[in-house]
């Protein structure tokens, strides 16, 4: 359907030369930033009290326009390239569980849990903040960062279950060495969790401390230990990102080949490539990276001219004046 490819491509990041997609992109970003600074400001009890019919108004607004936009995003994604999202059925199923689309659903899900629930009406307007994570539909940190999440969600698994090991065995430890000389903090081995956790994650807020000479040994112990435990969630994160990184770069240069395998970038190509640019969140500096590379390593073949007469043969991909 002709209506529903349109509405997928305004509500993606917006195409070269596509004005309407850009005027959709600035006003639905322009929006999730304004719903950030009202959840900020909201909460000054001054400016909270005076303005809180019109906050509630914006708020009415904004949760319309993300309905909307949350609907229109599930009709259109069959639209998209993405073979998990082409079923009419299974792949509008499969979307409303992906971590973007959840994101969408949290941003206006608050609103109706108010008038459904008795639900501390503080606690669902700060819950609107989760509403910046919307900006991952149009800045490519973001995405990466929830891709690498999902991707390493057993690593991340495993690391957050030997930080719970780790936990049980400090909060007993020191319990059997402190509980004599401090019952009041160290009484228990629930209670003793909480140094357990602030001395593993390296935080040491010092309200809660050993102070027999074992315990303090124990502490320094478990002190080291947790700098390792904490360096393992990042050590994931951080090569998980890189991998991504790697991955979405090695998509681009395989369709960048395949576009040269005649010598020549069409217009059809050159389309095909900028609107994968986008999709996997590459800079133009990136493309024109992998470009270089590729014209080094296959002379003549994607170089731009010809090796024998010079004649130019295949326009940058990225054209000039695109962004990022």
């Amino acid at each position: 359907m002709r209506a529903r490819r349109r509405v997928f491509e305004l509500l993606e990041v917006a195409a070269p030369g596509d004005r309407a997609s850009r005027r959709v992109d600035t006003a639905l970003i322009s929006l999730i930033a304004l719903n950030v600074l009202a959840t900020v400001v909201e909460s000054l009890p001054a400016v909270g009290g005076a303005l809180g019919e019109s906050f509630y108004r914006f708020e009415v607004l904004s949760v319309a326009v993300f309905g909307v936009e949350y609907l229109a995003r599930l009709w259109s994604v069959v639209e998209g390239e993405d073979p998990r999202y082409r079923s009419p059925v299974l792949g509008r199923l499969r979307y409303s569980v992906s971590a973007i689309a959840l994101i969408d659903l949290l941003a206006i899900l608050p609103f109706f849990l108010a008038g459904l629930f008795a639900i501390d009406l503080r606690f669902l307007r700060v819950l609107r903040i989760l509403r910046i994570f919307k900006l991952s539909h149009y800045f490519s940190a973001l995405e990466i960062l929830l891709e690498v999440v999902r991707v390493e969600r057993h690593a991340f698994g495993a690391a957050f279950f030997l930080l719970g090991v780790g936990v049980l065995f400090a909060s007993s430890g020191i319990y059997l060495f402190e509980h004599e000389a401090q019952p009041e903090a160290f009484g228990s081995i629930p209670a003793a969790m909480w140094w357990a956790v602030v001395t593993l994650t390296t935080v040491g807020y010092g309200d809660v401390s050993p102070v027999t000479a074992a315990g303090k040994m124990f502490g320094a112990s478990i002190t080291v230990m947790g700098i390792g435990m904490v360096a393992l969630p990042t050590g994931i994160l951080a090569s998980g990102f890189s991998r991504e990184v790697d991955r979405r770069k090695r998509v681009y240069v395989a369709q960048l080949h395949q576009a040269l395998e005649d010598g020549v970038i069409d217009a059809r190509e050159r389309r095909q490539l900028e609107g994968l640019r986008h999709d996997l969140g590459l800079t133009a500096e990136d493309v024109r990276g992998m470009t270089t590379q590729r014209r080094r390593t296959d002379p003549g073949r994607g170089t731009g001219k010809c090796p024998h007469c010079g004649e130019a043969l295949v326009p940058d991909p990225v054209g000039p004046g695109s962004g990022s």
